[in-house]
């Protein structure tokens, strides 16, 4: 959740702003140029790991307290939604996680910062949760709004984010209407995104943009600042199913829009890749961004946050490398 949350404000189209594409890809260029300095593991003829730099674990393992654990899958059950919040509540095996110096116990801070499922789960997430003691260590965050193409009525959107917040969420994670943000009819969708934090009550609203289907980053610009006028307490990239997800472009624009925002309003709020971060150096090229554009106090779960589900199973494979110097048998990392 965001530090302070975002309450919003008046619609303002004089923040629209413009985009500097030259920019923006300048300014990929060279974030992607810093992953050089976290070298990843290669093997050896002698079997040890060759990743000397100690610093690509630790950020793999800020990376994983940054993950929203996620299933959305059409054949969820209560097992599914089970095994999920135990792998959340002990992401990284005991062993391993010894070895780089953290406690496995309960008061282990290596956990990830979510669990995210369908609204009709999310009263056994909350369940599990509390029964393993790890309830408000970790949210609960369903996606609502007709998830993922949104093209459902608006009440209907809007039950969905009651139901889910009356079954114990505590995060909502939205898509927006994307005809609205092609037609610039931005006044509109500011006005269906405000309805929709108010149907949060105190759940905090993560605003998915679905970049890959506005065509311009100067829509994904206005887009961010329509959502966060509207109340968005996180922007977020992408639903994970469109052809396109969270790229670098993107997430420079959506940052600079968060930034300027702060600027104007004084309010934080947070941003959340999704779709497409699928490695360990995917997830440290964006928290390089954050941390270039945002500043280093955004790297945490209150201001940023990874929607994933298959990114967890790299960093296992890389930490476990890094600490035996071997590669895991495909039996060694299980959800459970």
């Amino acid at each position: 959740m965001t530090e302070h949350g975002n309450p919003g404000t008046e619609f303002d189209p004089a923040l629209l702003g413009n985009v500097n594409l030259n920019s923006v890809n300048q300014l990929a260029k060279s974030i992607s140029s810093k992953l050089d300095l976290f070298p990843e593991w290669v093997p050896s003829p002698d079997g040890k790991s060759s990743m000397k730099d100690k610093h690509r674990p630790a950020w793999i393992l800020k990376a994983v307290t940054l993950i929203d654990l996620t299933t959305l899958a059409g054949d969820d059950s209560l097992s599914n939604v089970s095994r999920l919040c135990l792998k959340a509540a002990r992401p990284i095996a005991k062993d391993v996680l010894e070895e780089l110096g953290f406690d496995y116990e309960d008061n282990s801070p290596i956990h990830t910062a979510a669990v995210c499922v369908y609204p009709n789960r999310v009263q056994e997430a909350v369940d599990v949760l509390k029964k393993i003691k790890m309830l408000g260590k970790i949210n609960v965050a369903s996606v609502a709004t007709g998830f993922p193409a949104g093209q459902t009525p608006l009440n209907a959107r809007l039950a969905e984010i009651r139901y889910a917040v009356e079954n114990g969420a505590t995060e909502i994670d939205i898509v927006i209407n994307r005809p609205l943000a092609l037609a610039g009819k931005w006044k509109a969708l500011y006005d269906e995104i405000g309805t929709m934090k108010e149907a949060c009550g105190t759940a905090h609203l993560k605003t998915i943009l679905a970049t890959g289907e506005l065509d311009t980053l100067q829509n994904v610009y206005n887009a961010s600042m329509v959502a966060m006028m509207a109340g968005a307490d996180f922007i977020k990239t992408s639903t994970g199913k469109e052809s396109v997800n969270a790229t670098i472009p993107v997430g420079i624009v959506m940052a600079r829009a968060i930034k300027d925002y702060q600027h104007k309003t004084g309010y934080k709020v947070g941003l959340k890749p999704a779709g497409g971060v699928r490695t360990a150096s995917d997830a440290i090229q964006w928290l390089i961004l954050v941390k270039d554009l945002l500043g280093h106090h955004w790297l945490n779960p209150a201001l940023f946050r990874f929607g994933a589900s298959g990114l967890l199973g790299d960093m296992e494979t890389q930490l476990y490398q890094y600490v035996t110097g071997r590669t895991p048998s495909g039996y060694e990392f299980t959800m459970g």
